[in-house]
Order: structure tokens, then sequence, then C-alpha cells
């Protein structure tokens, strides 16, 4: 009896955690959330190499690390929209219930959606070029030289990244422009 009971305040503390504050607008508030979801498809196409065949143990965990890391670092950007993006939650050592210093999210998100923008468009234009980030010919062996559902299902999962840094940079402006004179 007691596990309802406990899962039914999980809940509540997580929606009250997660839920907007005051003043956040709408766009923004969606914004946030779907930044997430942008970085999902790469993440659920990846994973299953992680337990394919010829890979070492530091590459299967690369990839683990890699998935779960990408989607923390995108969960992020509800922080902008959350009470936790406005004061550090009680169990932060030091700083717990203090406020967070409006520079202290805005520089980090705006340097990171600068990072995602060039990262993910840099990507795909290379891709469409044929060649790697690096200049090198796309290997033979990359999912878009396959063709067909491959390619297609490889773009369904990554093209998703290209508007992750555009999001964040919007979500990040609405959090600065409602914190600025705070």
């Amino acid at each position: 009896m007691d596990a309802p009971a406990a899962t039914g305040r999980l809940r509540s503390m997580w929606r009250a955690a997660h839920a907007p504050v005051a003043g956040v607008p709408r766009w923004a508030r969606t914004a946030a959330y779907v930044i997430p979801f942008t970085v999902l498809p790469a993440g659920l196409w990846r994973l299953p190499f992680a337990f394919g065949d010829g890979l070492q143990l530091g590459e299967r965990a690369y990839i683990i690390l890699l998935t779960i890391m990408s989607e923390l670092l995108a969960f992020t950007a509800v922080g902008l929209v959350a009470a936790w993006g406005e004061r550090f939650p009680r169990w932060v050592p030091g700083l717990g219930g203090r406020r967070v210093p409006t520079p202290a999210a805005v520089i980090p998100a705006t340097l990171g959606a600068v990072i995602l923008t060039v990262l993910w468009t840099a990507a795909v234009v290379t891709e469409l070029a044929g060649v790697t980030l690096r200049g090198e010919p796309t290997p033979a062996n990359f999912p878009t030289q396959a063709g067909g559902w491959q390619a297609a299902i490889y773009y369904l999962c990554y093209l998703p990244l290209l508007l992750w840094g555009p999001l964040l940079a919007a979500v990040t402006y609405a959090y600065y422009r409602r914190r600025r004179n705070t």
C-alpha cells in the first residue's frame, strides 16, 4: 500500500520541480520540453550498435555514455523554464536554496547553443557533400552510403539534432529576458 502513495508523492515532486515558473512564455516552455526529444532519436539509433558484434568494451561504454550524456545535457534546457533553473535545489551542497545568477545559466547555455548549431550544421553540410567533418570521403559502410531505408532512418534520427542549438538559443533568450532585471 505504500507504493502508490510513494509513487504519487514522487510524481507530484517531479511535476513541481519541472513546472514552468511565472513569466515563461508558452513557446519557450514548449521549446524547452521539445529539446530532449530532438536528441532522443539519435540516441535510440546509436544504442543498438553498443551491443553489436566487433566492438571492444571501451567503444561500447563510449556509445552508451555519449547517449546518456547527450540526453542529460538536452534535459538541462528544462531548467531554463523550471524553478530549478532559478534556485539551486536544496540538495546541492553550499548552494542549495540560493538564486542561480543569471549569467551562470545564460553564458553556458549560449555557448552550448552556438556550439551545437555550428556542429550539427557542419555535420549535415559535410555529410551532404560526401565528406566527414575531417574532410575525408564518407566511408563506404556509413549508413547514408547504403541508401534506401537505412539512409532514411539515419536521417530521420539525426536531422532533429539540427533543432537542438536554435531551440536552446531561443529558450536561453527567453530566460535572459525574464531574469535580466532580477
